[in-house]
């Protein structure tokens, strides 16, 4: 994460509004750590701020596994169910973005992706050094990361506003564009 987080650094904007979903949030807290100053506002998107359990990362090593296998579309099909409200589980439109999504990524950039985030560090001890405006956003049944660690970023900020958008899962942006797109909107106003 600190070697991503660098990278976006050196070709940002010296002051910047950031905003990251799931393993993009753990890039922003890196961000955080290292250059604070530079970030004049912070959403953080179905994200949270503990590390992986050892059962996770365990979990995360089988999927690496199975990804080098060529197992990595039998992967996404697993984690479809997780990535969405419940009512859209059988959204074909929803899990073809999904798979779409994992096309363009691919199977290495992914085992690159789940090694990064089995090693990043625990954000909570900083939350309460991020002073910027800062939107938490998450869906009310996300089943990848429970909101309840939304709502402990969000008091762990001082600044931080919380949003949890109803009928939505992890993809707030495919699943509540609109509403995604209003709070983010809100909160660039900020």
């Amino acid at each position: 994460m600190a070697v991503i987080a660098r990278r976006i650094l050196a070709e940002a904007p010296p002051r910047f509004a950031l905003a990251g979903h799931s393993m993009g949030g753990y890039i922003a807290f890196e961000i955080m750590r290292q250059a604070p100053e530079r970030v004049a506002k912070l959403a953080l998107i179905n994200t949270q701020a503990r590390p992986d359990t050892p059962e996770i990362s365990q979990r995360r090593r089988g999927q690496i596994a199975r990804a080098k296998a060529g197992e990595f579309h039998a992967i996404l099909d697993e984690l479809f169910p997780l990535f969405v409200h419940p009512s859209r589980r059988d959204d074909a439109d929803l899990r073809k973005l999904i798979h779409d999504m994992g096309d363009d990524l691919g199977a290495d950039a992914f085992v690159r992706q789940q090694t990064a985030v089995i090693g990043r560090a625990d954000s909570r001890p900083t939350l309460a050094a991020i002073k910027c405006p800062t939107l938490v956003l998450t869906g009310d049944e996300d089943n990848t990361i429970p909101n309840r660690l939304s709502v402990e970023i969000a008091e762990g900020i001082r600044t931080a506003k919380l949003t949890i958008l109803p009928q939505c899962g992890h993809m707030p942006q495919p699943e509540r564009p609109q509403a995604t797109a209003d709070a983010l909107v809100e909160w660039l106003r900020l």
